[in-house]
């Protein structure tokens, strides 16, 4: 491993895996040995067409050949912004129309958060445990996972927690809640889907409360589950959506919509009530409507749901307990986290990328690019099995 990596770059965890990237390309990831590995985790989900796509490219160095960034957000009227706002507003249902671009899930996540507060005048959240929706301080406020922020507190007062597809829960959204937030499908904790109508079960509480629901399609969003968001699949309008992962393309990025009534409080009493200096970058933004273009304009969403019965058909094995998820968000469910470790060790030293959830050790993330083909799903999935197979002969 790379020791100037280990001394300069600050790390995560005092076990990084350490691959020296050399380049990547499609659904490939290259190291400097020049040894060819399957990327099944699209960079934790955000590498929605792949590495290197064309389009993508293209876009990103004719923006820069035109001008990068000019001037702090909201100041200038910038094209590839503008543009990306209105395809967007035209692909949600109504009032969803306004959206607010940002650099990243967790900075898209304050500024809904930010919002929730400042439409009602209200001060209480509510969110789910084992939810995750970002890192920074607001974020981590409704962090559903103790130990993760326990090191950093006082956080953020007034936030407290439900479980998710619990329905006598709810009574804990009340008219003092300004908003309560949710994965459309939880991620760290295990790709877990809502179940029996309960976002829909959530909606009606918040309409009864005045209360805004907050939907964070930062990793569910785009594509991944066979509609451009997740919550399309459950037959809710969310008040604010919160966007970020795929919307780049491989690019940093995040985003959080609206009414363009509720957006507009953020301009006034105060002024500058949210504000970034990078957010709506126009050569990330640039990225963002190839990227979205691209996934509209295909059958790349349908083929999701193709891809994910075909993952589904082959991963079967006696150490595989279950597959839970929606189209390529998916998460193969092992008997323990020690033999979750060994899958994605292995799987590595064999050429296939794997990787963990935050919270659900048992867990393996199976998230590749949109774009995989079929054969290298078949690939992928001979390699899976084959580790399982030794793994369960060496118990």
């Amino acid at each position: 491993m790379n020791q100037n990596f280990l001394k300069y770059q600050a790390q995560t965890s005092p076990y990084p895996l350490g691959m020296e990237v050399s380049h990547a390309e499609g659904s490939y990831i290259y190291d400097t040995k020049n040894n060819k590995y399957l990327d099944l985790v699209a960079g934790v989900s955000a590498c929605s067409l792949g590495h290197r796509n064309q389009r993508v490219n293209d876009a990103i160095k004719d923006q820069l050949d035109k001008y990068s960034h000019v001037m702090v957000y909201g100041e200038y009227s910038q094209s590839p912004a503008v543009e990306y706002c209105k395809l967007l507003a035209s692909l949600l249902p109504q009032p969803l129309e306004t959206t607010y671009l940002v650099n990243s899930g967790t900075e898209a996540t304050e500024g809904a958060l930010k919002l929730a507060r400042r439409v009602t005048g209200r001060s209480a959240l509510v969110s789910c445990y084992d939810a995750y929706h970002g890192n920074t301080m607001g974020s981590m406020s409704v962090m559903g996972f103790e130990e993760r922020k326990r090191a950093f507190r006082p956080l953020i007062p007034d936030v407290s927690f439900i479980r998710f597809n619990n329905v006598e829960d709810l009574q804990k959204i009340t008219t003092q809640t300004a908003g309560v937030i949710l994965e459309s499908i939880q991620g760290g904790a295990g790709f877990i889907e809502p179940a029996n109508g309960y976002l829909k079960k959530v909606r009606e509480r918040c309409n009864e409360t005045g209360t805004l629901m907050i939907i964070d399609e930062i990793q569910p969003g785009f594509g991944r589950t066979g509609k451009l968001f997740g919550f399309e699949n459950y037959d809710v309008v969310p008040d604010i959506v919160i966007l970020g992962k795929g919307m780049g393309g491989g690019m940093p990025v995040g985003a959080f919509t609206a009414s363009s009534e509720m957006m507009s409080l953020l301009s006034e009493n105060p002024k500058l009530g949210h504000i970034t200096t990078f957010g709506g970058h126009p050569v990330i933004a640039a990225a963002c409507l190839a990227t979205l273009r691209e996934i509209t304009e295909t059958s790349m969403m349908e083929q999701t749901l193709v891809k994910e019965a075909l993952f589904r058909q082959l991963l079967v094995h006696p150490l595989i307990e279950e597959i839970r998820g929606r189209g390529l968000m998916l998460a193969a469910m092992t008997p323990s986290a020690e033999i979750t470790n060994q899958v994605i060790l292995q799987c590595q030293d064999k050429g296939v990328i794997l990787f963990w959830l935050l919270f659900e050790g048992r867990a393996v993330r199976i998230t590749p690019p949109l774009t995989i083909s079929e054969e290298e799903i078949r690939e992928g999935c001979a390699i899976i099995l084959k580790v399982l197979d030794e793994i369960e002969a060496a118990q």
